[in-house]
């Protein structure tokens, strides 16, 4: 019984690291467009409205050289283990 509920809670956990990725990879694609001006909008105000869209939290964002932006998020749902995060990377290719 104790290993189904360790198994459920790892389970859990990676789900929401997943989500927490996909949020991430998405504010970032959003934001490095903005910055390179192919849509309208402040490149971090984009990246936090594309997040709250995916029930996450920006933790950072920042423009790098080359027209990148890092992003960091923080998924709004807690797991018993802690918070899920993911970072993302995104601008053109180089």
């Amino acid at each position: 019984m104790t290993a189904m509920a360790v198994m459920l809670l790892l389970a859990q956990s990676a789900v929401l690291a997943s989500r927490a990725a996909a949020a991430a990879d998405l504010a970032a694609l959003a934001a490095a467009d903005a910055l390179r001006g192919i849509t309208t909008g402040e490149p971090c105000a984009v990246a936090v409205e594309v997040a709250a869209r995916h029930s996450a939290t920006v933790l950072s964002c920042s423009a790098g050289p080359g027209q990148t932006i890092e992003v960091r998020t923080e998924l709004g749902e807690r797991a018993l283990l802690g918070a899920a995060t993911g970072r993302a990377r995104a601008g053109p290719p180089p």
